[in-house]
């Protein structure tokens, strides 16, 4: 009976202070791992991301949000959208045979243009990372999953709408988006020089080139939708939608019956020499132009109701200056039918290439621009017929560059830069899965409604074929 006695019994639990300690303990360590996790995260919409040193602007602030609400939003969207149960992705193939292929517009032989200077060096790993100095994020796409690393902010919400098209295109294309290993940088201005780094050429991504520089350019974030324009969010829709609803304003009013002048309206104050010398022009009788300063702050005030894209096309002639950079204004004034007068750009973007003068528009020289306008709006007074022409060859211009042909741009400049990598793309351990629920899970009410609406389905067409 000794062994039983309760002199011999071991206590059947622990002190409850040992317990509320190891609890405590367990408590700190999670708490500190998730803010370490939280901390380190970076994320599509800039969470733990500054500025891009080369272009510098208002790094956007997460103050309203609370430390629980911040923490269960990075851990939520960045760790647990990518499941393979997601409403979202998994849609089933339709199982109508697939088309024939037709073939792709002439400028899209700027693509082999545009990788030209590794057609024989080939592109490396060396390279890529070469061109991460100036990147502002790393996609890589393996079996069809696209990781991203980010590295810079992007202005507004560059970087979420650039991923969502890249998305789109994998969704529309499911398993023949090749495996991929590049490098974007979201602001404006091309910065590899051709002379500069004429002994080992850097390919980086962005939106717009020019014939002395390597960038290589990408189809902007405004084709989404919710476009930025001078560092302000404003409602622009979709492509496919925006366009429609733009030529639909344009048709409102005849010919004969817009206004006799050229019109321009943009904000002046973005670094640009051409458009500061444009508001000297502001002179319908003298110039026979119409210059507005857009002052965006007041927009927002009153929803950007009077700077609706297709509210604007009721002039005969639109004229396009560059900014900062290029513009994406080009493809709206474009689209307006209405004779597009263009200032010499510097800028490319990836279709301004596929544009004839003449044809599609009417050039205007950078210097004496008063008289150019004054002469360009006379010539097509004089020759409304042949002005009205060149206006409606824009606007088709515009037209047969669907988003179908956008992700059909993208599809070919990606493989075709694939064909070219010497190594096999592993998505780095600092990149994050990214799909779309991930996006969706950031975007905010606005932005998921501009989001939805370009959302496709995988495609019973093949893209379209590279020309020769």
């Amino acid at each position: 009976m000794g062994i039983f006695s309760r002199h011999n019994r071991r206590p059947s639990f622990l002190p409850r202070y040992v317990v509320f300690f190891a609890f405590l303990f367990l408590a700190l360590i999670l708490f500190f791992e998730v803010d370490n996790l939280v901390s380190q995260t970076k994320t599509i919409v800039g969470h733990n991301l500054e500025p891009t040193p080369w272009h510098i602007f208002p790094a956007k602030s997460f103050d309203d949000e609370s430390t629980y609400s911040k923490a269960s939003t990075i851990i939520q969207c960045s760790y647990l959208t990518c499941s393979s149960s997601s409403h979202v992705v998994d849609i089933p193939r339709s199982t109508k045979p697939q088309s024939k292929s037709h073939k792709c517009p002439d400028f899209f032989k700027s693509i082999r243009y545009d990788l030209e200077p590794w057609a024989k060096s080939r592109i490396s790993i060396n390279h890529v990372m070469e061109a991460q100095k100036n990147a502002a994020f790393r996609v890589v796409i393996v079996g069809g999953k696209l990781f991203v690393d980010f590295y810079y902010a992007c202005v507004q919400s560059r970087a979420m709408f650039t991923i969502w098209g890249i998305l789109q295109l994998l969704r529309k294309y499911p398993g023949k988006v090749p495996d991929v290993d590049l490098m974007f940088d979201c602001m404006d201005k091309p910065i590899i020089n051709r002379t500069e780094h004429s002994s080992m050429p850097v390919p980086l991504f962005r939106y717009c080139t020019t014939p002395n520089h390597y960038d290589i350019p990408f189809p902007d974030w405004s084709f989404w939708g919710c476009g930025t324009i001078s560092q302000s969010e404003i409602n622009i829709r979709p492509w496919n939608e925006e366009f429609k609803s733009i030529k639909e304003g344009s048709n409102s009013k005849s010919w004969t019956s817009k206004i006799p002048v050229a019109y321009w309206k943009g904000n002046p104050d973005v670094v640009s020499p051409i458009r500061l010398e444009l508001l000297n022009c502001n002179d319908t009788k003298m110039w026979r132009a119409q210059i507005m300063r857009q002052n965006w702050t007041e927009e927002a005030k009153v929803g950007f109701e009077k700077s609706k894209l297709s509210k604007q096309c009721n002039h005969r002639y639109k004229i396009y200056a560059e900014g900062y950079a290029w513009s994406v204004s080009l493809k709206y004034i474009l689209s307006c039918g209405s004779l597009p007068l263009i200032i010499t750009p510097q800028y490319q973007d990836f279709f301004s290439r596929g544009l004839i003068p003449k044809k599609n528009y009417w050039p205007l020289p950078p210097f004496d621009l008063c008289p150019s306008i004054k002469q360009a709006v006379d010539w097509g007074n004089a020759n409304p017929l042949e002005a009205e022409a060149i206006g409606k060859a824009g606007q088709d211009f515009m037209e047969s560059l669907s988003i179908d042909r956008i992700y059909d741009y993208m599809y070919h400049l990606i493989s075709e830069y694939a064909k070219l990598q010497d190594f096999v793309p592993v998505p780095p351990s600092s990149a994050l899965e990214l799909c779309i629920d991930t996006v969706l899970c950031f975007a905010d009410d606005q932005q998921k409604r501009f989001l939805k609406k370009s959302l496709v389905f995988p495609s019973n067409e093949s893209p379209c074929s590279l020309p020769i």
